[in-house]
């Protein structure tokens, strides 16, 4: 007998930061048995940051289960979490999976579906101070385990979540191996990488391109916390999971 599918799921949305999820999901395809699905709220076609168009998604609605789910962050986080059809469709497939996963601001989404309640969780560095709006204790670690629940910091640590996972899944010498195959040995031109690390002009520089985006943030956070505290609990089911549902919800399977 054919053994199960271990079916990995990407949760997707308009301007995704492609390398969120793309770093991870070269990682993941090389599990024993994977099944890497790329899905999103409506299906079709994501327009990613950077121009990029991934093609072929699916829809998440459409999604029987997920044994692991990602969710990578990216500058549509605000629309995403606003989203409650995409929120709606994450907290059911995380509900049954064996791993729950993010990459950067996807921890926000994670946080808006209320995942995060009581749990240890990373984010992009300039985004980890909105991580308590949703009951989350912020870690400073590029890779946070809390139970099923891992979750990576900026862009690149979703390779280094991926692997994490891989050796709890596969054991330490399939991940070793799937890293050499990869060639990950990070060796970057500059030791600029973390905020403590970056000279002050940098640091200053970047934080003040990033507090552009701020306010839309901040708004976008307190509206899906509030959102999050209004929905009934998750054992109603996944109809009643919102106390009022989105005229855009669509049936939680197919």
């Amino acid at each position: 007998m054919t053994a199960s599918p271990f079916i990995v799921v990407f949760a997707l949305y308009d301007r995704v930061t492609q390398l969120d999820f793309t770093g991870p999901h070269e990682v993941f395809w090389r599990l024993p048995g994977a099944q890497c699905i790329v899905a999103s709220a409506r299906g079709g076609e994501i327009h990613a940051d950077g121009g990029l168009t991934i093609s072929n998604v699916q829809r998440l609605a459409d999604i029987e289960h997920a044994d692991l789910i990602c969710v990578p962050g990216g500058f549509g986080v605000i629309e995403a979490m606003g989203d409650a059809e995409f929120v709606r469709q994450v907290r059911r497939l995380a509900d049954g999976a064996r791993y729950v996963t993010s990459v950067c601001t996807g921890s926000l989404v994670l946080g808006a579906a209320g995942l995060l309640r009581g749990k240890r969780a990373a984010c992009h560095w300039a985004w980890r101070d909105l991580l308590p709006t949703f009951e989350a204790t912020v870690d400073e670690a590029r890779v946070v385990r809390d139970g099923n629940l891992i979750t990576g910091g900026g862009v690149t640590a979703g390779i280094d979540m991926a692997l994490t996972v891989m050796a709890d899944i596969a054991g330490t010498d399939h991940a070793q191996a799937v890293q050499l195959g990869i060639e990950y040995a990070p060796a970057p031109p500059f030791d600029c990488g973390r905020p403590e690390r970056a000279a002050a002009p940098v640091l200053h520089a970047v934080t003040e391109r990033l507090n552009r985006l701020r306010a839309d943030r901040y708004a976008a956070v307190q509206k899906a916390a509030q959102a999050m505290s209004m929905r009934v609990p998750a054992d109603c089911g996944d109809n009643g999971w919102f106390s009022t549902p989105s005229p855009h919800a669509g049936p939680a399977t197919a």
